[in-house]
């Protein structure tokens, strides 16, 4: 069967342009200014068709979690947010950690027939740090990267064998940067606002220091790494420095730190405790000069689902994350294009091109040959964020009663339709 996207403005790598898009078999064979002969059409006119998006860090935590969030649910709220592929964190119960894990979580993705699921193997067995998991295992079948996501592998010399390992299976770790022995208790970040609301602060420093640990290690082996949700200015600078001095790294931020700061926090809601944590102007302003110039590569959500028994308590006490898969698109459409900062390919290639790229995915970008997962989205249609009305079981997110831009009506996957506004 054939399907027919027509009348669309299609967002590929280097321009907009209205064209129709034929679909068979699952890939795009066809895009032109006027096509004809399908067996199904979907009418795009006055409407925006993007690649679908690749969400290279999110949390679905199943097995184990299945309160904050299972593969189903997370898996709808991706297709519901114009996300046709995520990439799980392993920090599940029991830890993604062997092959088993792996095939688990692929096998249920598959009976939910949503998105494409990209299991992330941990670095380290039961995300101890203390040695490695079964990497070659994980990879065969099917984990995409590595990572002990939520922690740092603290023992520099695991983490190199963990580079120089993974680098044996085309793999690479993604690192969550944090300096355990300088958190010392820190719920938000040091500074002004923490000292105001009398909670306890993370020094910058706390990130800065494995984002360096970690691209010297790169530099020394000549093997690639990736930063996970970078949040401060140094960090950015400290990236900017090694990819022109040949560093093979790349390095990914999310909608919460480059459109929100610290004055968050002064209302108590614990629906803005994430890590790292949201920080101040100057940080926010860099991370949108990094993401402008290339330093960060990529745009992920860090979709951190909870339950409302794990938010409601008192600041110290609740969870770290934010829900994010859902309103990923509209933050950074309405505060990265609209707001004139980048173009919409240029989002396109932060959000799709590039995830596909530094993980090695199939898809990213709209063209012949290429696979079918697509998003269908009304730039001119605006409306207000309520966490409630998420299809994610987690409703924890810090952008209720935001105004934004660029409604998702259709994703397909594989030139399958698995979201339809007017039918979901």
């Amino acid at each position: 069967m054939k399907t027919l996207i027509k009348n669309g403005s299609v967002v590929f790598k280097d321009e907009v342009k209205k064209n129709d898009i034929l679909i068979e078999n699952g890939k795009i064979i066809a895009v032109a200014e006027c096509i004809s002969g399908a067996d199904e059409v979907i009418d795009a006119a006055g409407k925006t068709v993007i690649p679908g998006i690749i969400d290279m860090h999110v949390h679905l935590r199943e097995p184990g979690f299945e309160g904050k969030e299972d593969i189903a649910s997370g898996s709808m709220a991706a297709v519901a947010g114009g996300v046709t592929q995520v990439c799980c964190m392993p920090n599940t119960n029991p830890v993604c950690d062997n092959a088993v894990v792996v095939n688990y979580i692929k096998n249920r993705a598959k009976e939910a027939g949503l998105c494409k699921v990209n299991p992330i193997g941990a670095i380290t067995r039961g995300e101890q740090g203390e040695s490695l998991a079964d990497i070659g295992k994980m990879a065969k079948a099917g984990a995409v990267a590595l990572s002990d996501d939520g922690k740092s592998v603290m023992n520099s010399n695991i983490m190199r064998l963990a580079m120089e390992y993974a680098s044996d299976f085309n793999l690479k770790c993604l690192c969550h940067c944090e300096d355990t022995t300088l958190v010392d208790g820190g719920v938000v970040n040091e500074g002004y606002n923490s000292t105001v609301c009398g909670l306890k602060g993370q020094l910058r420093a706390v990130e800065d220091i494995m984002i360096s640990r970690d691209i010297c290690l790169a530099q020394s082996l000549n093997l690639p790494v990736h930063i996970c949700h970078v949040s401060t200015w140094s960090g950015v600078e400290i990236i900017r420095a090694a990819k022109k001095n040949g560093v093979q790294v790349t390095a990914e931020t999310c909608p919460h730190y480059f459109i929100l700061t610290d004055d968050i926090i002064t209302n108590f809601d614990t629906f803005t405790k994430v890590s790292p944590p949201v920080r101040e102007e100057k940080d926010r302003q860099a991370i949108i000069e990094g993401l402008k110039d290339g330093t960060l590569d990529c745009i992920v959500t860090d979709h951190a689902p909870h339950s409302r028994k794990d938010k409601e308590v008192e600041y110290n006490l609740a969870a770290f994350g934010m829900s994010g898969i859902e309103t990923s698109f509209p933050l950074s459409y309405t505060y990265l294009v609209r707001s004139g900062i980048m173009t919409l390919p240029e989002l396109m290639v932060k959000m799709s091109y590039n995830p596909a790229s530094v993980l090695a995915l199939e898809g990213g970008e709209i063209k012949v040959g290429g696979v079918a997962d697509l998003a269908v989205v009304d730039l001119n249609e605006s409306y207000e964020i309520d966490g409630n009305k998420f299809y994610s079981k987690g409703k924890n997110t810090p952008f209720n009663g935001y105004k934004v831009w660029g409604r998702v009506l259709k994703t397909l996957v594989d030139g399958k339709v698995v979201f339809d506004i007017e039918k979901n």
